[in-house]
C-alpha cells in the first residue's frame, strides 16, 4: 500500500478537462505522462521521475502529473495511441512533447528546463520566449463515436460468392476494390447456412429459383467485406471522351483549382459506387453488395460483432522470444506476464536456434564483447518462441521489453521486463521481440512457416453442428483457404482414405459418404496437419470424450465410423489430396 501512496503524492492525477486547465496554473514546470485508459500510465518511467523529485529537491517549480487523454479535450489527437507521450508545460504553456519512454531524454530535458527557472528566480537570466507547441497529430483516425453514428453512411457489405471463391477469383476481386481506392475495411470467410440466407436476401425469397440459390450460397466458401469509399484524391483519374455537343458549365473556383491538379488529357470522372465499379470491371456476378442501412447493420451485427470496438484499435501480430535460460529457469512467471497485459498467444513452440538464426536475433549486440558468448548461449539449448497478438502490440511489447541492456534497464527501467527477468549468465536482455511490423512478419514466417491441411466434416454433420464445428476450426485460429460441398465419388474417397481401402470396414465407409455430400476443407496455419489431429481428438468419440472432451469428435461424434471429422494424416497426403480435389488449392 505504501508504494501506491507515493505514486499518488508523485504524479498528480488529470483524468478531465476541468482539472486539466486548473494544473496549467502551476508554477515552474510540470511534467505529463499522457496516457490512455486502456494501457494506463507509463510505469516504467516513475522511478525517474521519483529519483528526479528527490535530488532536485524543488517541490515549488517542479510537478509530474499523468493524464488520461480518453476524457480531455486538449488531448484529443493523443487518443488510441500506445507510445507514450511526455508533455512539458512551463507556466501553463506546453513547450515540449517527447514521445516514448527515452529515460535519458527525458531527464535531461527535465534538469535543464529545472536550471533555467532557478537561473530565472535568482535574476540570473531572462525566461525564454519559448514557443508553445500545437497538440495537433494529423494521423488521427475517425473516432468510434463517429463511427457508431452512421454505419451505414460510412459502409457498405460486399459478398464475393462461392463460386468465384473456388474458382479463385476472391483475390483478384478485392485487389480491384482497392485499387479503386476502396478500402477493405474487415473480411469474414464463413460458410452460409440456410437459416443466414434466407434472412440475408428475404428480398428475393419469393423468386422461382430461390431455393436453388439457397443451396448455392451454402455449397462453399464466401468472403465478406466491409468496404468503405476511401479518399476520395485515391480515385485514379479515367481518360474520358470529349463531348463536343454539349455545352460546358461555367466551373466554380474548388473545380479549376481540382482539374488544374489532373494530367492533361485526362479528367476526373464523379466516382462510382461499389456496385457500379464492379459491373464496369465485369464483376459483379461474383459479387452481391449491400448499402442498404438497415441489411448492413445486420451484416455487421451477424459477422463483425466488435467492430466499431477493433476499428479504433491497431491489432499487431509481433514475434517474442525467451533465451535459453530463462525458458529453463522461469518460462510460467514470463507467461504469466504476458497474459496479464493482454496479449494473446497465437502461437507458440520451442526450438534449438541455428547459429545463423541467433546472430540474426542478436544483430544489435554484434559489436560488443560479449556477442560470441551470447550466440554460444543462444544455441545452447531450446528457446521459446510465440506469436503475440495485442492493440498497439509490437510497440506495447518493446515498451514492456526495456532496454537491451540490464545496466541500463536497472538504472532507468527498473519495472521492465529486462530488468525484472535478469540472468546473471549474460548482460543482454533475456527476451527478444521484432522491431518493425516488416521484421515481426518476416521472423514469424520463418519461426512458424504456414502448412495446409485437409480436413473433412461427413454427411451424417447436421447444419447445426457444421456450423459449430467451423466455429471451433476458426477459434483454433485456422484460415479456412477454401471450402466446399461435394458429394464423392468411389475414385475420391480412395483418394482420401489411402491407407485403409483393403479394411473390412472400408465398404460401410463407401456408403457412409455416399449419403450426402460431405465439406471438404483446406485448413491453413502453422503445424497444420498436427493442429487439425488435435483438434479433431481421437478416431473413437468415446475414447474422445475421456482423452480429448474438448475436441470435434468428443462433442459430436457418434462412433468410429460415424466420428464426423476426417484430416489427413501427414503434409505428404494433405498436398496430394488437396490438389486432387480443388482446382486452386493456394486461393486465400
Amino acid at each position: 500500500m505504501a508504494s501506491k501512496k507515493r505514486e499518488v503524492q508523485l504524479q498528480a492525477v488529470i483524468n478531465n478537462q476541468s482539472l486539466w486547465d486548473e494544473m496549467l496554473q502551476n508554477k515552474g514546470l510540470t511534467v505529463i505522462d499522457v496516457y490512455q485508459a486502456w494501457c494506463g500510465p507509463c510505469k516504467a518511467m516513475q522511478p525517474l521521475f521519483r529519483k528526479l523529485k528527490n535530488e532536485l529537491n524543488e517541490d515549488e517549480i517542479l510537478h509530474f502529473a499523468v493524464a488520461e487523454a480518453d476524457n480531455i479535450v486538449t488531448l484529443q489527437p493523443f487518443r488510441d495511441k500506445c507510445e507514450p507521450v511526455f508533455l512539458f508545460s512551463v507556466n501553463g504553456k506546453i513547450i515540449a512533447k517527447i514521445q516514448g519512454a527515452n529515460a535519458p531524454l527525458v531527464n535531461k530535458k527535465v534538469i535543464n528546463l529545472i536550471n533555467e527557472e532557478r537561473k530565472i528566480a535568482a535574476g540570473e537570466m531572462a525566461r525564454p520566449q519559448h514557443p508553445e507547441i500545437p497538440l495537433v497529430d494529423s494521423d488521427s483516425e475517425v473516432s468510434e463515436e463517429s463511427l457508431y453514428e452512421s454505419v451505414q453512411d460510412l459502409f457498405s457489405i460486399a459478398i464475393i460468392k462461392p463460386d468465384a471463391v473456388i474458382s479463385g477469383k476472391g483475390l483478384e476481386i478485392k485487389r480491384k476494390i482497392t485499387t479503386a481506392g476502396f478500402i477493405i475495411e474487415a473480411e469474414h470467410k464463413t460458410v452460409f447456412t440456410e437459416e443466414q440466407v434466407v434472412n440475408f436476401y428475404s428480398r428475393i425469397a419469393d423468386q422461382p429459383d430461390f431455393e436453388e440459390f439457397v443451396s448455392f450460397m451454402t455449397s462453399g466458401l464466401s468472403y465478406i467485406l466491409v468496404v468503405s469509399q476511401g479518399s476520395k484524391h485515391n480515385t485514379p483519374p479515367e481518360e474520358t471522351e470529349p463531348q463536343p455537343d454539349t455545352a460546358p458549365n461555367k466551373p466554380s473556383e474548388d473545380q479549376c483549382e481540382i482539374e488544374a491538379k489532373v494530367t492533361p488529357g485526362m479528367m476526373k470522372k464523379k466516382r462510382d459506387s461499389l456496385q457500379e465499379y464492379l459491373e464496369r470491371q465485369h464483376v459483379a456476378q461474383f459479387c452481391d453488395i449491400e448499402e442498404n442501412a438497415t441489411n448492413v447493420s445486420k451484416f455487421m451485427e451477424t459477422f463483425f460483432p466488435d467492430f466499431i470496438k477493433t476499428k479504433s484499435m491497431k491489432l499487431e501480430k509481433t514475434l517474442a522470444l525467451l533465451r535459453p535460460n530463462l525458458f529453463h529457469e522461469r518460462k510460467d512467471d514470463v507467461l504469466r506476464t504476458i497474459r496479464d497485459e493482454d496479449f494473446k498467444i497465437l502461437e507458440q513452440r520451442q526450438l534449438v536456434l541455428s547459429e545463423k538464426e541467433a546472430q540474426a536475433l542478436c544483430k544489435e549486440y554484434e559489436n560488443e564483447d560479449y556477442f560470441n558468448k551470447l550466440i554460444e548461449n543462444m544455441t545452447s539449448g531450446p528457446s521459446l518462441a510465440l506469436v503475440l497478438l495485442r492493440d498497439n502490440g509490437l510497440q506495447y511489447w518493446k515498451q514492456l521489453l526495456g532496454p537491451k541492456t540490464v545496466e541500463e534497464a536497472i538504472e532507468y527501467f527498473p519495472e521492465s521486463l529486462c530488468a525484472q527477468f535478469a540472468m546473471d549468465s549474460l548482460p543482454v536482455n533475456q527476451l527478444y521481440g521484432s522491431d518493425s511490423l516488416e521484421t515481426a512478419e518476416r521472423e514469424i514466417q520463418h519461426f512458424f512457416p504456414l502448412q495446409s491441411t485437409l480436413g473433412l466434416i461427413k454427411p451424417h454433420a447436421t447444419s447445426e453442428q457444421i456450423e459449430k464445428i467451423l466455429n471451433m476450426i476458426k477459434e483454433a485460429g485456422f484460415d479456412l483457404t477454401q471450402v466446399k460441398k461435394m458429394s464423392l465419388t468411389p475414385e475420391q474417397i480412395e483418394n482420401i482414405y489411402p491407407k485403409i481401402t483393403g479394411k473390412d470396414f472400408y465398404k460401410d465407409l463407401l456408403e457412409m459418404l455416399s449419403e450426402g455430400p460431405s465439406m471438404v476443407m483446406i485448413l491453413t496455419k502453422w503445424n497444420a496437419v498436427a493442429e487439425w489431429r488435435r483438434l479433431m481428438g481421437p478416431t473413437d468419440p468415446e475414447e474422445a470424450k475421456v482423452l480429448s472432451p474438448d475436441s470435434i469428435r468428443s462433442r459430436f461424434g457418434i462412433s468410429k465410423l460415424k466420428n464426423v471429422v476426417h484430416g489427413a494424416s501427414n503434409a505428404y497426403e494433405a498436398k496430394e489430396v488437396i490438389n486432387r480435389l480443388f482446382e486452386n488449392p493456394e486461393e486465400n
